[in-house]
């Protein structure tokens, strides 16, 4: 099950590893993905923190961690062809935190709620 925050960040989780993504929204208004900075395995983040940097043809971006906890695993395929974000958002991951915080997945908001939320913006 993934569930989404308010900066269109996805997030399944699998025990305590959390993968995150970027929805296809946030794809959808950065335009073709063209560069990815990755964070460094073993970096502590705290839900809200910046974590990733995306540029687009459009614009620059960062992609804030949904949960904290520390990096586990990044996506290398990003580097080398970040495109690969515009091809399919939603199957294609970014990195992976071990969290140290179940409460705050469960505080997220699940794809239907997700969605009536874009409705908003």
């Amino acid at each position: 099950m993934k569930k989404f925050n308010e900066e269109h960040e996805w997030v399944s989780l699998d025990g305590d590893i959390a993968t995150i993504g970027v929805s296809k929204y946030a794809v959808n208004q950065l335009g073709d993905i063209t560069f990815v900075e990755l964070p460094e395995i073993g970096d502590e983040v705290s839900a809200g923190d910046s974590v990733v940097f995306v540029e687009s043809v459009k614009a620059a971006s960062d992609v804030y961690s949904p949960l904290s906890g520390s990096v586990e695993e990044v996506n290398e395929a990003l580097l080398d062809t970040p495109e690969i974000l515009n091809e399919d958002p939603n199957a294609n991951w970014i990195l992976k935190i071990k969290i140290t915080a179940k409460e705050e997945f469960d505080s997220l908001m699940d794809e239907a709620s997700y969605e009536e939320y874009i409705k908003t913006l």
